[in-house]
């Protein structure tokens, strides 16, 4: 447990961190107004591959929620799935409370962000926020980015197997990590979020799965067909 608090603790501190690089240089404003084109048109809008990461970003994430639910049930129907249930419960929790509840409707329904195509650099009407600050643009703000993290959810299985199968875990870490990033980009070509809304995406996500994964005692799992002995050293339990 010591390991997975000292983990969860640097995630927030790197996310802190890269916060305060970005106020600091400027790069929401920066980056927006460097792929901005002329007369406020954003080069993402209606245009692939960007068009197809907005409209499609929700599909893994999707897949992955329909799979674990299936498992959900069968573990109850089936003793042969039973040992699933717990895993694939997580994943759906993650995905309910991550980038639907803390992301979707706690934040983005009330801190007020205006989009970078709706502050006044950019023709809009709304004043520039940092994330800290609150905005007057209402519901479904800029901060943090739907799209993204509802992207970077299709890390779920990292927290699942990184203690059973390490070399697949990194698989699901590093492809959900490149996705959630190529569709937060999109939105940023599309002025529809700014670099902060798409870093605390995925590091809301992380902390989200790292904090369930935590509660639900992942960090626990052990080889089923391998047991301690009186003098805690691992043999092969014939029961497995």
């Amino acid at each position: 447990m010591k390991k997975r608090i000292v983990e969860i603790t640097l995630v927030v501190l790197v996310l802190v961190g890269l916060t305060l690089v970005i106020w600091h240089a400027g790069l929401d404003l920066r980056l927006a107004g460097m792929v901005v084109g002329p007369d406020n048109t954003w080069p993402g809008v209606g245009r692939a591959p960007w068009s197809l990461l907005y409209h499609w970003a929700p599909l893994p994430a999707f897949v992955l929620a329909g799979g674990s639910l299936l498992l959900v049930v069968a573990g109850f129907l089936s003793a042969r799935w039973r040992k699933f249930r717990r895993d694939a419960l997580f994943i759906l929790l993650f995905l309910a409370l991550g980038p639907g509840l803390l992301v979707n409707v706690v934040l983005k329904d009330h801190v007020g962000r205006a989009r970078p195509r709706e502050v006044v650099q950019y023709g809009g009407s709304h004043p520039f926020t940092e994330i800290w600050q609150p905005g007057d643009t209402g519901r479904n703000s800029s901060f943090p980015s739907g799209h993204a993290s509802v992207a970077f959810f299709v890390i779920a299985p990292w927290f699942v197997l990184r203690d059973r199968n390490r070399r697949l875990a990194l698989v699901f870490l590093v492809s959900g990590t490149l996705f959630g990033i190529a569709v937060g980009w999109a939105r940023i070509l599309q002025g529809g979020h700014f670099l902060s809304d798409v870093l605390w995406a995925g590091g809301l996500d992380y902390l989200v799965g790292a904090l369930l994964a935590l509660a639900m005692g992942l960090h626990r799992t052990r080889d089923p067909g391998r047991r301690r002995t009186p003098g805690n050293s691992l043999v092969n339990d014939p029961r497995g």
